[in-house]
């Protein structure tokens, strides 16, 4: 293992609050391999270029529809905390870790208690409050919204501002997984006075879900969806001398074989995600030194989703793919055997492990 530091190393270490790769994000359907530069000269670079080559389509993480929008949108949006590579809860909007000696956890465990760092602001330079956590507890929660995120906030019965910097969520049943909510890729924090006016079936028509407004080092300046996105510092950023990195350059499109040529034998970009690509041809890239891979253990996975039922009827108000029709053929439990079996396991363990 090379123990110099990668671009890539140096922007998650440096810039915790922007993306922690894949560690601290909750685990979805994608791949956790990735690809990141040798050291060279060239890191003192006011540039990062990331490249995925399934591109995002919307900076609205909780209308994400996959890992590349949740991370394109978390380069920008921050949660109250996130899960460092050891399972440790780091604050990021929030003061501090609730915990039961702090009292911010209940000892009932019906509600958690959360303090929010005061003189934080929005990239447009208004303030962060609690205001905008209770705010986004009901853009999620709204059905009419619908909020891809919505299930990590299903347990949660009321959410209230105690003051500006306090808020508490009360849980309908005594609650051990308290630290779901708002917490990692899933949990960021929307601001009021952008979303407020495109609340429930407007969700989707709020032109922030393609230019945010957001709480982190970074703030966008141009997306084209399926594209590219082009991040520049926040300039009301909290922390100084931070971002590292004066522009970030996200760019889609392509495929997982040239993404990881990108970086591992071309030295194009810094950083390539979701390299699908059978390990001996990675491995023969790798060789080239332009950079290496980054595999992190997890339960990321891909799978193959069979709709079980039909979507050629409709019942009689309209709805497609309803549970009232079965689907003609995979009703059939020996169907749904057959395509069981013939996923060769073997080559798949012997040709795509890494």
């Amino acid at each position: 293992m090379n123990n110099k530091f990668s671009r890539g190393q140096i922007f998650a270490g440096s810039l915790l609050s922007i993306l922690l790769l894949s560690a601290c994000s909750t685990p979805k359907a994608e791949s956790p391999t990735t690809s990141t530069p040798a050291a060279t000269s060239s890191a003192a670079s006011d540039t990062l270029r990331l490249l995925y080559w399934q591109a995002p389509t919307i900076l609205n993480p909780h209308l994400a529809q996959g890992s590349k929008d949740f991370e394109a949108s978390r380069i920008t949006y921050e949660p109250l905390a996130s899960f460092d590579k050891d399972g440790k809860l780091v604050a990021f909007l929030a003061a501090e870790i609730p915990s039961l000696e702090n009292g911010g956890v209940a000892k009932d465990g019906k509600s958690v208690t959360w303090k929010l760092k005061q003189g934080v602001k929005w990239s447009d330079g208004k303030p962060f409050t609690a205001a905008d956590v209770v705010f986004t507890y009901q853009f999620v929660s709204n059905p009419a919204a619908g909020a891809t995120t919505a299930a990590n906030y299903q347990a949660i019965k009321s959410l209230e501002a105690i003051d500006d910097y306090t808020v508490k969520i009360n849980f309908q049943n005594p609650n051990p997984a308290w630290s779901l909510p708002f917490i990692g890729s899933n949990g960021p924090i929307l601001p009021r006075h952008i979303f407020e006016p495109y609340s429930g079936s407007k969700a989707r028509e709020a032109p922030a879900n393609l230019i945010p407004v957001g709480t982190g080092p970074y703030k966008v300046v141009d997306f084209k969806p399926g594209d590219i996105v082009i991040y520049e510092a926040n300039s009301f950023f909290r922390e100084a001398n931070k971002p590292f990195f004066k522009r970030v350059e996200l760019k889609g499109g392509g495929d997982a074989v040239s993404a990881a040529r990108a970086v591992l034998q071309t030295g194009d970009v810094d950083f390539a995600w979701n390299l699908q690509v059978e390990a001996p041809i990675l491995k023969q890239l790798e060789a080239a030194g332009k950079g290496r891979l980054d595999i992190s253990f997890g339960s990321f996975l891909e799978r193959i989703a069979i709709n079980q039922t039909d979507p050629n009827k409709q019942t009689k108000d309209g709805e497609r793919s309803s549970l009232e029709f079965p689907h003609p053929f995979f009703k059939d439990l020996k169907v749904r055997q057959a395509f069981n079996y013939a996923i060769d396991r073997d080559t798949i363990n012997q040709q795509l492990q890494s």
